[in-house]
């Protein structure tokens, strides 16, 4: 066997492996919990801004991203502006690497790859620090409810003309904030791509948890997946992902458009 094939199959069956390994499962779920009350995910930035993810969640999107190839990202919520940016930076790297392969020079000015960030309170000084990052041409923001039909025909039509389009879910967690978040964006996932949810984890940590938000267990973004899919068979869970983070803040969220 091709040895690059022989480790890529090898690293499979152990994924494969992680996700009925009770034991590992459970280890992780317990420093997961430990992890979340000491509010470990607020520590990493990217690119200078805070980013407010699991490591292990930055970097599988590193690999969706490389993998899919989105000419546009859209994610709803936006904070202090990190993850906006990684996915803009992302692109970039795509850009680049585009170019390379195709012997040509790169140049930024002529890609139209971007990433589309929506929220209700864009505040001022995250604002003036995103607008002023070296990733800013490549960031569009709307200011309001991602599920606002006023903001989602703005998001469809800054959408128009993009061929491969990847989502990702990240703002207000209650089961029917999220349920309208996938009707009006996950249709714009393109074949191939993904629609990642956020902060399903609600679901699988303790009831009261988040004692200071509006979402628990039994109203929260992993309810709104499982509901959504039942009328939607054109996605499916992408277990694969979360079996080989094991600490993830989205089990059950990376849903592959087929």
């Amino acid at each position: 066997m091709d040895p690059i094939e022989q480790f890529r199959t090898e690293r499979v069956a152990a994924i494969d492996g992680y996700g009925r390994d009770g034991d590992f499962q459970a280890l992780s779920n317990q420093w997961r919990e430990a992890s979340m009350a000491k509010r470990y995910v607020y520590n990493f930035d990217w690119l200078g801004r805070p980013i407010i993810q699991y490591p292990q969640d930055i970097l599988a999107m590193q690999e969706l991203i490389w993998a899919t190839r989105p000419d546009l990202v859209i994610e709803t919520g936006i904070a202090h502006g990190g993850s906006v940016i990684m996915s803009a930076s992302l692109l970039a790297m795509l850009d680049m690497c585009d170019a390379i392969e195709a012997g040509v020079s790169f140049d930024p000015g002529r890609s139209k790859r971007k990433v589309i960030g929506i929220d209700i309170d864009i505040r001022a000084h995250n604002r003036a620090a995103i607008e002023s990052h070296p990733m800013a041409s490549r960031i569009q923001m709307f200011e309001g409810s991602s599920i606002d039909p006023d903001i989602v025909a703005q998001v469809r039509q800054a959408s128009v003309g993009y061929s491969r389009v990847m989502v990702c879910l990240d703002s207000m967690h209650t089961h029917a904030h999220v349920l309208a978040e996938l009707e009006a964006y996950a249709p714009m996932v393109t074949a191939g791509c993904y629609c990642v949810v956020f902060d399903t984890l609600v679901e699988d940590m303790p009831a009261g948890f988040f004692d200071d938000r509006p979402w628990d267990v039994g109203d929260n973004p992993k309810t709104a997946v499982h509901e959504y899919l039942k009328s939607h068979p054109e996605f499916e869970i992408d277990r694969s992902v979360q079996n080989k983070l094991m600490v993830t803040v989205a089990p059950d969220g990376f849903l592959k458009r087929l």
